[in-house]
């Protein structure tokens, strides 16, 4: 069966190109594109001008199966993501217990598959428990479908222990995701150093913890020459570490958070725990660098790094409620906002949101060529709305984007050429 998508703006990140265009679909994969006399189909969706681009490959989504299903199952993280546009989870192994043998990994690739109606890529722990005292079979973990390996944030202290499982990882061509941080003066904090710290009396951490933290990654990467990628560069400091990281030719990415490319410190307020996640929220001066970086593509990947926490872990005191903010409907609308300033192009966004975390990672989605999967999400980005968190298809509401006044609705969704989401229902 073949599938016409007509009269749509084609937002093609590998072309870098945002024009008006067609697109043909046959047995869920793209076939062909263009500009001209549009092809016969067996069915046609007409995009009425809206736009149409590769569904999002989200990395560092956390859904919490198995340990916390009252957070998040995979049926529920599946629906917002298909509702956010995105086609590709690729999922943490921060969870209760953590995903470090072949045998919880096969548990959740059964699961995912039973239940989600967008693709999972799954990650493993790095190091056993997450503990940082013992690396995975990586081998196993692998063969068992794992596409990178991860303790999530929290950081190996013992470097001897890193840099055998970055050795071994080289030796079997696995990607490493590291959360940098130098975890002595990152303990604890609750947000930035700084006046805003100060007048709140909340416990803060340096910048330089994250420069501190990369830097270590970055000398082990090159004792090692293991694939290295950072999942959340936040601050300025941190980014002549990366460029002259990538100048060198070792074989680093990095991304961040789309939370950071849209929010600052000072957003916290009265100290709001939606807005704690981590690492906390950095100066705008920083905002804007990070901004800057992902145009110019120093930053090459944006994720949603979706978070659920339940309503007793939030309603807490700023210092003791839990880290982490929902994403993965909230995604699409928030790089919306940076479009809008004329700070990041659409194909530029989906660059960062599609294309670069599908190269990165081995997948063959993100591109809107012939041969890639019809994994593809229509959205509208100018459609005005106001966020109502109990509105979301997420299980757990923890979002900071409550109640604002946001731009760009997800029309419709689809994986491998079938509709997973449709914004009329």
């Amino acid at each position: 069966m073949t599938i016409l998508f007509k009269n749509a703006r084609l937002i093609d990140p590998e072309q870098g190109t945002d024009a008006p265009g067609w697109l043909l679909v046959s047995g869920g994969t793209i076939t062909q594109a263009g500009t001209g006399p549009v092809p016969h189909s067996d069915e046609v969706v007409d995009c009425g001008g809206k736009c149409l681009a590769p569904g999002i490959v989200d990395i560092g989504v956390k859904v919490c199966e198995p340990g916390e299903r009252h957070k998040e199952s995979f049926r529920t993280a599946g629906l917002a993501a298909a509702a956010g546009g995105v086609t590709t989870m690729v999922t943490r192994a921060d969870t209760v217990p953590a995903i470090d043998t072949p045998e919880v990994l096969e548990f959740v690739t059964r699961r995912a598959g039973e239940d989600s109606p967008v693709r999972i890529a799954p990650m493993a722990a790095l190091t056993k428990g997450r503990a940082g005292r013992e690396m995975v079979e990586i081998g196993f973990l692998l063969d068992a479908g794992a596409v990178a390996f991860s303790d999530g944030d929290t950081v190996t202290t013992d470097t001897k222990v890193l840099s055998r499982a970055f050795t071994y990882a080289r030796s079997l061509d696995a990607l490493v995701i590291a959360h940098p941080q130098e975890p002595g003066l990152s303990n604890g904090a609750s947000v930035t150093s700084g006046k805003f710290a100060a007048l709140k009396g909340l416990p803060a951490v340096s910048p330089m913890a994250e420069r501190m933290g990369l830097d270590r990654d970055i000398a082990l990467v090159e004792m090692t020459g293991v694939k290295y990628h950072a999942d959340q560069i936040t601050t300025r400091r941190a980014l002549p570490a990366l460029e002259r990281a990538k100048k060198n030719g070792f074989d680093v990415t990095a991304g961040t958070s789309i939370h950071h490319l849209t929010l600052n410190l000072l957003d916290v307020g009265d100290f709001r725990t939606f807005f704690k996640i981590k690492p906390p929220l950095r100066s705008e001066n920083d905002r804007l660098a990070i901004v800057e970086a992902v145009a110019s593509g120093l930053i090459d990947t944006i994720s949603s790094f979706h978070t659920p926490q339940d309503e007793e872990s939030k309603r807490l005191p700023f210092e003791e409620a839990a880290s982490g903010a929902v994403g993965l409907e909230t995604l699409l609308p928030a790089a919306m906002q940076l479009y809008h300033a004329e700070m990041l192009s659409l194909p530029q966004l989906f660059r960062a949101m599609a294309l670069n975390p599908a190269k990165r990672l081995g997948l063959p989605g993100g591109r809107l060529s012939a041969g890639a999967p019809a994994d593809l999400v229509m959205f509208d980005p100018d459609a005005p709305f106001v966020l109502n968190r109990f509105e979301m298809l997420s299980k757990s509401k923890n979002t900071p984007f409550d109640g604002q006044r946001m731009q760009g609705r997800v029309l419709q969704t689809w994986v491998g050429g079938a509709k997973v989401f449709d914004a009329k229902g």
